[in-house]
């Protein structure tokens, strides 16, 4: 059965809904109120706390620390300086997405390496005659993610660290409450934001100390439903709801390109040889079948289609994940994977996997939808994603 994090003391006595789900084998909040609109409203107006401890997270280090890594993934690891981190995909030998993750190099030889699906037996497999340690320290770090526009001044008031001068996707070591993290300019929000990692055993001690200061700046901890809002709003993608990974596909369609899933800033073909090299190869070479896209779906065809009925259409609170045909007429040309209410954009948006020829921005397509047990559709318009892009998500913050 599910476990509690190194949060969960203080998380427990906060969740009034008791609405929790289980995430890589522990408990974690979907929504501390019965109403996430507050926890959602602090990602995007405030400053919102949010418990990403069940992540999966490696220590790699020792002389073929990069060259392992560089074995794994995509991207370049050796373009990447002391005090960055990036975001990467990693694929089988078929060039076929297995996860996709972020990778910190605290040392020229030495990483922190976060995933979504356990990664171990893969990391270690592709090691075998390297001179390189990996050790699982899922359950010896904790993490925080600190999202919002408030998020900065915060952390620079409180942290004993360079806030200030943190660049986006750059890391740097500190102190909070007089215990020591690491902090990152990174985040699952698609706003400003930093991620904290700490010790498990003094986890308790960072949550108290932002809580304790938070309250100057509206800060509210905030569960995975309206996370996971936001993150549809910053068009980032999630395994196991908008794709699947190879290790768990049954049948080809289930198997993604890096390439299909707009992944393809993030394989770099002019390094060495890496795992899936060959495949994606042929995969720029010749195109794929299927892009990931954005979709703004047409909300006065949804009331239009409500009040046919004699009904008054609700937007729906919160995302679903339920996959749902996209059609060009009577033709299914892919499904919409992901769906929400935007509430920062007062639109209705979708994730999805469409067929290639069909993926270009402004492509008229029709979504399903289902009012009172029958399926029907609506105009689906391909959009320019992230649908919400601040520029303070990357900018220096003003303090």
């Amino acid at each position: 059965m599910p476990v509690g994090t190194a949060f969960h003391e203080r998380t427990l006595p906060l969740c009034t809904s008791l609405n929790y789900r289980e995430w890589a084998g522990y408990y974690t909040v979907s929504a501390y109120e019965l109403p996430h609109e507050h926890e959602y409203n602090a990602i995007r107006n405030a400053a919102a706390l949010i418990d990403i401890t069940p992540l999966y997270k490696y220590e790699v280090s020792g002389r073929d620390a990069s060259k392992l890594i560089n074995r794994i993934i995509t991207r370049d690891i050796n373009k990447v300086s002391v005090g960055q981190v990036i975001y990467c995909c990693w694929c089988d030998e078929r060039g076929k997405v297995i996860d996709d993750g972020t990778i910190a190099r605290l040392e020229p030889e030495k990483y922190i390496w976060t995933a979504a699906d356990p990664s171990l037996r893969w990391f270690r497999q592709n090691a075998l005659g390297m001179a390189v340690e990996i050790e699982d320290v899922s359950e010896k770090i904790a993490a925080l993610a600190l999202q919002g526009p408030m998020s900065a001044k915060l952390l620079n008031d409180i942290a004993e660290a360079e806030i200030k001068n943190l660049k986006y996707f750059h890391t740097v070591f500190g102190k909070i409450g007089g215990t020591p993290v690491r902090i990152s300019r990174t985040g699952y929000t698609g706003d400003l934001g930093y991620e904290i990692w700490v010790a498990w055993n003094d986890a308790v001690k960072v949550w108290d100390a932002l809580m304790k200061a938070g309250k100057s700046f509206d800060l509210h901890p905030a569960g995975m439903i309206a996370l996971d809002v936001a993150r549809i709003e910053a068009g980032l993608l999630l395994i196991e709801v908008d794709y699947t990974s190879s290790k768990k596909a049954l049948i080809a369609s289930q198997e993604y390109s890096p390439f299909e899933l707009g992944f393809g800033r993030m394989v770099h073909l002019n390094k060495e040889n890496f795992l899936g090299k060959k495949a994606l190869m042929r995969d720029h070479e010749k195109g794929v079948a299927r892009q990931f896209v954005g979709l703004e779906i047409d909300w006065t065809e949804v009331e239009e289609r409500y009040e046919k009925l004699g009904l008054t259409p609700v937007a729906p609170s919160q995302a679903s994940r339920v996959a749902v045909p996209i059609y060009l007429g009577n033709k299914q040309v892919g499904k919409a994977t992901s769906t929400t209410w935007a509430p920062v954009l007062k639109k209705m948006i979708a994730l999805g996997s469409v067929e290639t020829s069909h993926s270009a921005i402004g492509a008229k397509l029709q979504v399903e939808i289902t009012i009172e047990a029958v399926r029907q559709k609506v105009t689906g318009t391909v959009v320019k994603m992230p649908f919400f892009n601040p520029p303070r998500k990357t900018a220096v913050p003003a303090f």
